[in-house]
């Protein structure tokens, strides 16, 4: 999320919005919020409702959920998704910003 963080502004100036789903509990996920001061919008989904509409992977043997980043326009349809297969295997901001870039350009 340090990432996120870092380029929240060229999101914002891409007029994306950056949100992130995580598996705590509401008040655990609000005092991490709260904490790190993050600047862009935290769902939290300790039922896994939301991400498992989406076909996020879980894999115990990695201690859990496993990353997925999605571009989802304005119309409410899904126009990138990667499901990483560890953490090191996220795109980057760089790469995120230029998909929304070129989907804006369409």
């Amino acid at each position: 999320m340090a990432q996120l963080r870092q380029d929240h502004d060229e999101f914002s100036k891409r007029d994306a919005v950056v949100l992130v789903i995580g598996p705590d509990p509401s008040d655990a996920f609000a005092r991490f919020w709260k904490e790190k001061n993050l600047p862009f919008i935290g769902l939290p989904d300790p039922e896994r409702r939301v991400l498992s509409q989406f076909s996020q992977e879980i894999n115990l043997l990695k201690l859990g959920r496993m990353p997925a980043q999605m571009i989802i326009d304005k119309a409410g349809v899904a126009r990138y998704a990667h499901y990483s297969n560890s953490m090191r295997d996220i795109p980057s901001n760089q790469e995120i910003l230029a998909l929304i870039d070129g989907l804006q350009e369409q």
